[in-house]
């Protein structure tokens, strides 16, 4: 079954298949115009769509939300979600792995949360963290035991190829996979930072590693570079989303993934009554 290809709003950056996306020409700010507005609209389609997935039960949809503190992940994923049925949404918020993950090989951790047909998944943080924060922290490799490890080049090569094959293995098996890279500067996670030691209410969004991790800004921004362009392919794109306005980043998710369930060509399965409709009604009586 043929996945369509749609086009995505100008405000959203599809990062080619070519290994030609730069971090530092990405925007990280656009106005939608009315984006609460919109995002409102989009989420009727949306609850619309996600019936049609689960009655043809034939696609299963993934949505990959990787980025940096402060980026927005979380109200995002809740606010374009929130007019759809949760019984057919499966968030999964990945943190550091466990002992048993770590016993695996790095894709492990995210099979067992894959989505079921007709349903959808969100994963907060992913099997990217592995060519993102561990490229960051090489040092992390230590804890998982490798039994052999080539040069950290090769190791990332490697692990984008095992990424691809496995994202093409599940869209050929139904998996619809989008991936959102919430573009935000440093200056606006500053600010978002600031807010949240201004409210005692969001102390326990902050914590000392995050200024660490700001530190190493610069070597984020190169590893989601070099991450994107090796993964993105079109059975699993990237979309790098201005992230600096949050309405406008939530209207843009809200229609990219609009745009994917429509790619799907969803209907309702064909089905016959066993009765005549006139006789079902007469034997449900008043």
């Amino acid at each position: 079954m043929a996945r369509a290809q749609f086009t995505a709003p100008q405000h959203a950056s599809l990062v080619p298949f070519d290994g030609s996306f730069r971090v530092d020409e990405a925007p990280t700010r656009i106005e939608v115009k009315d984006a609460d507005d919109r995002l409102d609209d989009l989420g009727d389609e949306l609850e619309r769509l996600q019936r049609a997935l689960f009655a043809m039960d034939r696609w299963a949809v993934l949505l990959v939300f990787p980025g940096i503190d402060a980026a927005g992940k979380d109200s995002t994923i809740r606010e374009v979600m929130s007019k759809m049925n949760p019984a057919g949404i499966h968030v999964r918020a990945f943190g550091p792995p466990t002992h048993e993950e770590l016993d695996h090989d790095f894709l492990w951790r995210v099979t067992a949360h894959l989505p079921e047909r007709g349903h959808i998944g969100v994963f907060n943080r992913s099997h990217y963290e592995e060519v993102l924060v561990v490229r960051v922290h090489p040092e992390f490799l230590d804890g998982q035991r490798l039994p052999f490890v080539p040069t950290l080049e090769q190791l990332w090569d490697q692990r984008y190829e095992s990424i691809r094959d496995y994202e093409r293995h599940l869209a050929r098996n139904g998996v619809a996979i989008v991936k959102f890279w919430l573009n935000v500067s440093k200056e606006e996670q500053r600010e978002r930072f600031l807010s949240r030691l201004e409210n005692p209410s969001k102390y326990w969004k902050f914590s000392e590693g995050d200024i660490r991790e700001r530190q190493r800004w610069d070597d984020y921004q190169a590893a989601f570079e070099a991450m994107v362009n090796a993964t993105s392919r079109p059975w699993a794109p990237w979309y790098a989303i201005p992230a600096d306005d949050k309405p406008s980043m939530r209207a843009t998710v809200a229609e990219i993934l609009v745009g994917t369930l429509r790619s799907l060509d969803l209907e309702y399965p064909p089905h016959e009554l066993e009765r005549p409709v006139e006789e079902l009604r007469g034997l449900i009586g008043d």
